[in-house]
Order: structure tokens, then C-alpha cells, then sequence
């Protein structure tokens, strides 16, 4: 037997291995040869053998020989092999020209950081054509880097047969992210008018003549195709084309006049009889146009549907007969303490029932009957509700005075607002809106004709002596520390309001609102007398007190004259000082000062109207 073994590092320090083959002389048994295996043994230990006979090894021999061979090769080879699978990523790896094969992957990460920072691949600046115009971006402009970490981790996971570890290399790409919305906004910048919006198809009702708008596709970019190719190719030394892509809408022309002959026309062509256990009403088409909607998706998808809102609002008060609103539970204030009351649900048309059964009625020619499914609702403010928000004291309380007694106009708007606002809660984090508490303030309501300010003087207008309740109830939640959210001061100072500290409104352009900033409910309670409106504010008392400091009155101005011509609308004033002046709100808590608010305003002096010519 003859062995030969050989390692040569050749320059890369990958080792080769050289073994030559191992042959035994011819071991056929000749004439004498003995087929007993035990005097076989015998006589290969114990015969030399006849002169001149080849030099036969022992079976026992050769079975060392043999192992000794394997135990050679295999420990060659199990050092070959530690080598070949030494560090975590295969040998021969390299990313961006950076050998990072061999190594553990915190050292590769390090390594592949510190080559990049060399090369200064982050700075490497993004060349981009996008459709006919050329482009280039800084990479931190759009959030692209290479991520270093991912990197390693797909060079580690690469796969690589045992050999290839050995002898041979690989080429794995960078990680690249990038912010793909920052990466789409400065591509829309650079495409400018080589983009176009779609249009996508519609449905759309003049009168109750529908009227079809057909599709057109857009040309536009794609976010994610645009970042892949920016991932791609960003270091690949050559500009980056993203392309423009057309997209078109979902719904194509061919289905929008379908939609239309089948489906648009044929509903508003009768009306549609909506049927309840409590009567009949009839549904006019003008009121099918208004609520048939035609709503496209983000694919352009066109879907109809039928607006149950726009539907109640086309129809008026014709769904009350069949409906009872929910009452919700209220406060009342009884023995100088405020108790939850139960409010009562109530029975409304089940709006989802009712915009798939009309829809589905309307294509029809014939019989267009629907069966309206009436379901209970329940009050969104419940008695145990409200007696979990705290409301348990009167935080505060402020009265204003008027004349003329509770037969006058004015004090009768007075009243009629303050019945309005008895009882309101307002829940922790609310803004309360006296507009939208109370809607319109006109003859319809109940409100009447007094004087109101308006373009400077005094005119009769429908809800006069409602700016007195507000001025009433800004005091109050000014005094509770509520928050001011908007108010206005009247033009001119009336000595029966306190200065700065008012409010007046007027419909619907200006508003009083305040926000309950407390974790508590609060309960606005009203009362008036033949020549006085309070409001109460109840709930749970967080400061010691507020007050108010007043700085002195400056830019004092006087009225002039003005004579205006006799009339009913005529109101003769005796004329008011104008001045401005500086109003603080001081909270105080635990002894302490916690907040000091500034309200400043400016009067305009009133002029004396006097309603007659003037002297000659």
C-alpha cells in the first residue's frame, strides 16, 4: 500500500487536498487456499509464506491499514471542513466589492459599515428619468440607505455547496430601503403636468334627469413599482427609469350607461310606496334623485346606494308619523339637589334595511312597494349614565336683570331661550354650541321682534334679549372655570352687563360656545322671574374660587348725534361712552393662584340717535 498526502495553500489560503487511491495485491486463494476462515487466520498469522512468494498482508493488517486511511482522510477532511464553515457567513461572500465571507456577522456588519462610510455610498446621489424628464435626488431626501444589518443577515443565509465554500465566490445585493411615500411625493414634483388625474364614471342627478359622466384613465406613478426599482437599482451605477403608468377606473363606459338605462332612469320614473305596522308614505321621485348615490372606490368601482340621511332630509317631516325619537335621560334639579330622570327609547326605520329594499325596488316598472323594518333605539344618555358623571353641586350662579316685566317681546325671547337651555349636560370633554343647542331663533320657534344692534344702532329683529341670556350664561361658565371657546362683546356697553365679561350672538353667524375641561358632567340650569334670568352650573367643584380683576378704563371717547328719520324703525338712544378695557380671570386652587386669563375689549361709543331732523 502506498499513501500520499499533500496540502499546498495556494494565495487565497483555501487549501487543496491530494489522495492517491489505495490498491491490495490480488488476493484471490490459490490451490493450497484453505475456504475455513479460522485456518485462513492461522495461516496468515503464523506462515511466513514459501521464499520467493509476494509479501501478502494479513486480512487483521489490512483491515488497520484501511482504517488508518479513513482516519487520515476523514480528519483532513473534518479540518477542510471547519474551514470551509468557519464564521457565519460563507466563505467567497461579497457585497459591493466587500469581502465579508468567513467572518462572524457582528465583524462582517462592521466591516461592511466601515467600507460603505469609505466609499461614501449613503452620499451616492439618486439619478432618476421619470417619463421624459431627468432628475436627481439626495438619498436622505427620500429616506434610502442600505441597510446594513439586513444585509449581512441574507449574505449569512445564502446558500452554498460545500465546494463552492471552498473554491469558490458569490455576489450578494445590498439591502436598500427607502421611504416610499417621501420617495412618490418627489417623483409627483419632478413628473409635473406629465400626470393626469382619471376620472372616474358618475352618476348625477339634475332635477330627476340623470345624467351619465364616463371614465378616462390617468397617467400617474406607482408608489411600490417606483421603490423596488429605486431599491434595484440606485447603485447600480445607471440612472433609475420609473415609469409613468396608465391606470384606468374600475367602472368603463360601457357599464356606467348600463347603470344608467337600467337602474338611473327607471327609478325616478314613479314613486316608491314604503309601507310600517304605523302607515304609508309615499316616496316622490324628486326624492329618489336626491338620495340615489353613485359612489366610486379607490378602483373606480362605481356602487349605488341609497343616502337613508339625504333621503329623511328630501322627505321633511314625513318619516315622523312612522317613527318616535329617543329621549334621553335629563337632570332635574329637585329639593336643591340635581337627580337623574329615565329618558325612553324610541322607534325608528332600521336605515340599512331601508337602503337595500328600495334599492332593490327600484329598477322595476311595476309594482314598487317596500316594507319598512322598524327597530328600537335606545337614548344615547342614560339615568345611569348621568349619575356617574359627578354632577352633585352648583359650582356657580349668575343673574342678569331687564325691564318691561314678562309681556314685553324682549323679555319673552328671554324666557323662551332659557327654557331651551334648562336641563342641558354637557359631557367631560364637550363644547357646547348655544346655536346648535337651540337652531334657528325665529317667528317658527316662538321668538318675537325687539331691538337688536345691528350696522352700528338699534333695530327691531326677531329674537332681541337673547344676547342678555348669553351674556347670563357666559358668566356662569366663566365663573365655573370653564373653558371659553367663542364669544363676542357687544359694540356697545349696556350698564346692565358687566364690562368685557358679555357676550351677545346672532344667528347664525355669531356663536357662544364654551368646553367642560373637567373629568365631570355639567348640568346648566335656568330660571327667571319677571325681572331677572339666572343660570346654575352644577357638577363637581374643582377650584377654591374665581374672580374677576379689573384694569382701570382708558381711551375713553364720547358720543356724537345722529338724527335718523321718524319710523317704527326708529329707536331713540340716549348715547354711551366708548372705552377699552383689560378684564383678568383668577382661578385659584389649593390657595394658590393656577391660572390668570386676559379679556380685553374695546366699546364703541353709541351714538345718540335721535329720531327727527335736526334743529335748523
Amino acid at each position: 500500500m502506498t499513501l500520499y498526502g499533500e496540502t499546498r495553500p495556494p494565495a487565497d489560503d483555501r487549501p487543496t487536498i491530494k489522495v492517491t487511491a489505495v490498491t491490495w495485491p490480488d488476493d484471490e486463494p490459490g490451490p493450497a487456499a484453505t475456504t475455513d476462515p479460522e485456518a485462513s487466520d492461522r495461516l496468515e498469522a503464523n506462515d511466513p509464506g514459501a521464499p520467493g512468494d509476494p509479501v501478502r498482508p494479513s486480512r487483521r493488517l489490512r483491515i488497520l491499514l484501511a482504517a488508518g486511511v479513513a482516519t487520515v482522510v476523514l480528519g483532513t477532511a473534518a479540518g477542510v471542513g471547519a474551514y470551509a464553515y468557519a464564521g457565519d457567513v460563507p466563505r467567497g461572500t461579497r457585497v459591493l466589492g466587500t469581502e465579508v465571507g468567513g467572518r462572524s456577522h457582528a465583524d462582517a456588519v462592521r466591516e461592511l459599515r466601515a467600507e460603505l462610510d469609505r466609499a461614501g455610498t449613503s452620499a451616492t446621489p439618486l439619478r432618476m428619468v421619470v417619463g421624459k424628464k431627468t432628475v436627481t435626488l439626495a438619498p436622505a431626501d427620500v429616506g434610502l440607505a442600505v441597510d446594513v444589518e439586513a444585509t449581512v443577515a441574507a449574505a449569512a443565509n445564502a446558500r452554498a455547496h460545500p465546494v463552492s465554500r471552498l473554491v469558490g465566490s458569490r455576489e450578494v445585493s445590498p439591502v436598500v430601503t427607502v421611504d416610499a411615500a417621501r420617495l412618490d411625493a418627489a417623483l409627483r414634483k419632478a413628473a409635473g403636468d406629465q400626470t393626469r388625474e382619471w376620472t372616474v364614471a358618475a352618476i348625477i342627478f339634475t332635477g330627476t334627469t340623470p345624467k351619465a359622466v364616463c371614465p378616462k384613465p390617468g397617467l400617474s406613478l406607482d408608489r411600490q413599482k417606483s421603490a423596488e426599482a429605486v431599491r434595484a437599482g440606485w447603485l447600480s451605477g445607471q440612472p433609475v427609469t420609473v415609469p409613468l403608468v396608465e391606470a384606468r377606473p374600475a367602472t368603463s363606459s360601457e357599464q356606467v350607461d348600463q347603470l344608467l338605462a337600467e337602474l338611473a332612469r327607471p327609478a325616478v320614473a314613479a314613486p316608491v310606496t314604503l309601507r310600517t305596522a304605523k302607515g304609508t308614505v309615499t316616496i316622490p321621485p324628486a326624492a329618489i334623485a336626491r338620495s340615489l348615490r353613485f359612489t366610486a372606490d379607490d378602483t373606480g368601482k362605481l356602487t349605488p346606494r341609497i343616502d337613508v340621511k339625504r333621503l329623511r332630509t328630501a322627505l321633511g317631516g314625513k318619516l315622523d308619523a312612522l317613527e318616535v325619537k329617543p329621549r334621553d335621560a335629563r337632570m332635574v334639579v329637585k329639593g336643591g339637589k340635581p337627580k337623574p330622570v329615565d329618558g325612553r327609547p324610541g322607534q325608528q326605520l332600521d336605515p340599512a334595511a331601508l337602503s337595500r329594499d328600495l334599492l332593490a325596488v327600484l329598477p322595476r316598472s311595476g309594482e314598487r312597494t317596500v316594507t319598512g323594518q322598524v327597530k328600537e333605539i335606545k337614548p344615547e344618555l342614560t339615568a345611569e349614565k348621568l349619575a356617574g358623571l359627578g354632577i352633585k353641586e352648583r359650582v356657580s350662579r349668575f343673574t342678569t336683570r331687564f325691564t318691561g316685566g314678562l309681556s314685553s317681546p324682549r323679555s319673552q325671547n328671554i324666557v323662551q331661550v332659557a327654557k331651551e337651555v334648562d336641563g342641558a349636560v354637557v359631557l367631560p370633554g364637550e363644547t357646547f354650541s348655544l346655536n346648535g343647542h337651540t337652531g334657528e331663533r325665529g317667528y317658527d320657534q316662538g321668538y318675537q321682534d325687539a331691538p337688536v344692534i345691528l350696522d352700528g344702532k338699534l333695530v327691531p329683529g326677531v329674537g332681541g334679549g337673547v344676547s342678555q341670556f348669553t351674556t347670563t350664561l357666559f358668566n356662569a361658565t366663566y365663573y365655573a372655570g370653564l373653558q371659553d371657546v367663542e364669544h363676542k362683546p357687544h359694540s356697545y356697553w349696556f350698564s346692565r352687563y358687566p364690562a368685557v365679561i358679555e357676550s351677545t350672538i346672532f344667528w347664525p353667524n355669531l356663536d357662544f360656545k364654551f368646553r367642560n375641561n373637567t373629568p365631570y358632567g355639567v348640568l346648566l340650569d335656568t330660571s327667571y322671574t319677571a325681572g331677572s334670568v339666572t343660570v346654575s352650573v352644577w357638577s363637581t367643584k374643582i377650584y377654591d374660587s374665581v374672580r374677576t380683576e379689573y384694569g382701570p378704563r382708558r381711551d375713553i371717547t364720547t358720543p356724537k348725534t345722529i338724527h335718523l328719520e321718524p319710523g317704527p324703525s326708529c329707536i331713540p338712544s340716549n348715547g354711551i361712552n366708548g372705552f377699552t378695557q383689560d378684564a383678568f380671570r383668577v382661578i385659584r386652587k389649593d390657595g394658590k393662584v393656577v391660572k390668570r386669563e386676559k379679556f380685553t375689549w374695546r366699546y364703541l361709543a353709541e351714538p345718540r340717535y335721535v329720531c327727527g331732523p335736526a334743529p335748523d
